[in-house]
């Protein structure tokens, strides 16, 4: 599922097991062939880049129970382990009501889609945008490869910080497999998701991945 045009439309997901905070990325090589929509922003990150693996970021265990809930006011009744709730719209006071009762909190972010109704929307450059997202259409397929984005993603990370999350889930982590609108390669996606992954264990937050398709490896 990716991430909703809009809050009212999130639902809630109770899970008994959670595998999702280990961080995944890609392995099979392959790109969209459809025209490419001009970025003069395009700054390819490395994907041979390091991974940081040494930090004192939360690790949750696999087996972990976990309440997914991005609308609404937050139901703090279940008898879970960890709550995914959503960056922008929840408020430190529910976080920190949150981990006042022992319960972990992870921040729900789309860092591969453009969504119209977020606060920091007009951040972006039209360059970036690319290709609606099927059956979501408020949202727009980002250049990954664009610098601009690169720094709004680590500014969205700074926002989970400042609100103490203890970790993240990016969303739209398959750009390069859909149709984007831009020749995205699986190494392109591969190289972002490790950034996002480092710049968010700079920051002591767990990191995990959504929207992961084919074959996949550990990072």
């Amino acid at each position: 599922m990716h991430a909703a045009s809009g809050v009212e439309r999130k639902g809630t997901v109770k899970v008994g097991f959670a595998a999702i905070f280990v961080f995944i990325v890609l392995a099979l090589g392959g790109c969209n062939g459809d025209a490419e929509l001009s970025n003069t922003n395009d700054t390819r990150l490395d994907p041979n880049e390091a991974a940081i693996t040494e930090g004192d970021w939360y690790r949750p265990a696999l087996f972990v129970t976990w309440q997914w809930q991005l609308a609404g006011s937050i139901n703090s009744s279940y008898s879970v382990e960890l709550y995914d709730i959503d960056l922008f719209t929840t408020s430190l006071a529910s976080i920190q009501e949150l981990q006042a009762s022992g319960k972990k909190v992870i921040c729900y972010f789309s860092a591969g889609s453009y969504e119209d109704f977020r606060e920091d929307k007009d951040h972006f450059l039209p360059e970036e945008l690319g290709n609606t997202l099927d059956g979501w259409e408020d949202e727009r397929w980002l250049d990954i490869r664009s610098s601009n984005v690169h720094a709004i993603m680590k500014s969205r990370l700074d926002l989970a910080k400042e609100k103490g999350c203890d970790g993240v889930e990016p969303d739209n982590m398959d750009g390069y497999v859909n149709n984007s609108g831009f020749n995205l390669t699986a190494t392109d996606q591969v190289a972002f998701n490790k950034f996002i992954a480092n710049e968010a264990h700079k920051r002591e937050l767990s990191v995990g991945l959504r929207m992961t398709l084919l074959k996949l490896t550990s990072l």
